[in-house]
């Protein structure tokens, strides 16, 4: 039984309740700038077919190292598109193999890396600038 002369337990309106960290399943928040950040790190691979092809993970890299500690949207946007350029690099790299030892036959090849690069560079932009977290369809998780 409660004591009547002791106040009654009510929970205090200036007690901060400690929050629970964020689990793998629930979604990363995104403000504005978040969104920007991570809009950025995606279309920088897209830039990087302009410049050359084998440049395009610079800029999620970028990205990734500036703003790690600020925003776990942006960090995990950041890392997606770094570990998604890289993949991109080493396919390059084994289409221009592949192009050589065909003597040039297969050269429709060389395209494959830069049109994934615009396609899912592209999808990638358009789901982060609704605030949902994008994951590449295929791969290469170096960064976690």
């Amino acid at each position: 039984m409660s004591n009547p002369f002791l106040p009654p337990n009510e929970p205090d309106a200036n007690k901060v309740e400690p929050t629970e960290p964020l689990s793998a399943n629930e979604p990363l928040s995104a403000n504005d700038e978040d969104r920007n950040l991570a809009l950025l790190a995606h279309l920088s691979g897209c830039a990087g077919v302009v410049m050359g092809g084998f440049v395009g993970f610079i800029g999620p890299l970028v990205v990734y190292l500036i703003y790690k500690d600020k925003s776990a949207f942006v960090e995990s946007q950041a890392k997606e598109a770094l570990n998604f350029q890289i993949t991109l690099l080493i396919v390059g790299v084994v289409c221009v193999v592949i192009f050589f030892a065909s003597c040039g036959t297969l050269f429709p090849l060389l395209l494959v890396p830069s049109v994934l690069q615009i396609v899912f560079g592209i999808i990638a932009a358009i789901a982060v600038r609704d605030g949902q977290p994008y994951q590449y369809p295929f791969n290469l998780r170096l960064f976690r």
